[in-house]
């Protein structure tokens, strides 16, 4: 098999075979939020209540917010939250908190999570 372009970098002159840098994988958390938001009298009032919350969770950490599974009902809604980080130990407290912090803020605009879970990727 013949060197792509890349592996050219990785070769040292006076060395007779191709280094390959390993990097240990990274884990991947993924958060899933279920809300019931009972304040919500029209799609409007749903959409300003999800803006306001994935808005406050992106400037509080730093995390990527979603909205997964759209549907067109107005009371329900399915959040995504996903970190990256090269310790899982940070990962899990990092996933506590947003989920605490994600319930005071649902809570304070007419909503309650419902269901919560979070998954890792290694």
């Amino acid at each position: 098999m013949e060197p792509s372009f890349f592996d050219s970098f990785l070769h040292s002159p006076s060395a007779s075979s191709y280094t390959r840098i390993r990097r240990p994988p990274m884990p991947i958390a993924h958060l899933t939020l279920e809300l019931r938001i009972e304040a919500a009298q029209s799609l409007k009032d749903r959409r300003q209540v999800l803006r306001s919350l994935k808005d406050r969770l992106r400037s509080a950490f730093n995390i990527s917010v979603a909205e997964i599974d759209p549907t067109d009902l107005w009371q329900t809604a399915t959040l995504g939250v996903v970190a990256i980080s090269s310790s899982r130990d940070y990962l899990t407290g990092l996933m506590k908190q947003v989920e605490s912090a994600a319930t005071r803020i649902a809570n304070n605009h007419g909503a309650e999570i419902t269901d919560s879970f979070v998954d890792f990727l290694d």
